[in-house]
């Protein structure tokens, strides 16, 4: 079973095939299982971009949700290979006999490239994932 992962907004912006929503901490984010690994747990606001035909209009409260398992694909992409890539390479270097300094600018400017490709790869990785807006009554 799939859970979803879901956070309460409000609406900034709604055109054609977009949507603009204000996502804002609540209470509900203290009982969530994804709280540690979520950015919007802390008092920062989020403003997000939904894809898709809805009929809302700006001000109204909506619910947007995404599977858990896709929230598990940005945390891969974004923070666990980064950081795989950052070990390995600083293994490598160091059992290279590689100067320690060397070693670690060596190993994160491997960071560049990477999250340059995602830059470049972002149209298809967002496609990747999907969210649903429930309006809240």
């Amino acid at each position: 079973m799939d859970y979803e992962i879901s956070h309460e907004g409000i609406v900034q912006d709604a055109g054609k095939d977009s949507v603009m929503v204000l996502l804002s901490p609540g209470v509900s984010c203290s009982g969530c299982q994804a709280e540690k690994s979520c950015n919007i747990s802390g008092n920062d606001r989020k403003l997000i971009k939904v894809d898709g035909a809805f009929n809302l209009s700006s001000g109204e409260k909506v619910l947007v949700s995404m599977k858990k398992s896709q929230g598990y694909s940005a945390i891969l992409l974004g923070y666990l290979i980064p950081l795989i890539v950052v070990i390995i390479t600083l293994t490598a270097m160091i059992s290279l006999s590689v100067n320690e300094l060397f070693s670690g600018l060596i190993s994160l400017g491997l960071l560049i490239p990477y999250y340059f490709l995602l830059f470049v790869l972002r149209k298809s990785i967002s496609n990747r994932f999907t969210f649903t807006i429930n309006r809240i009554i």
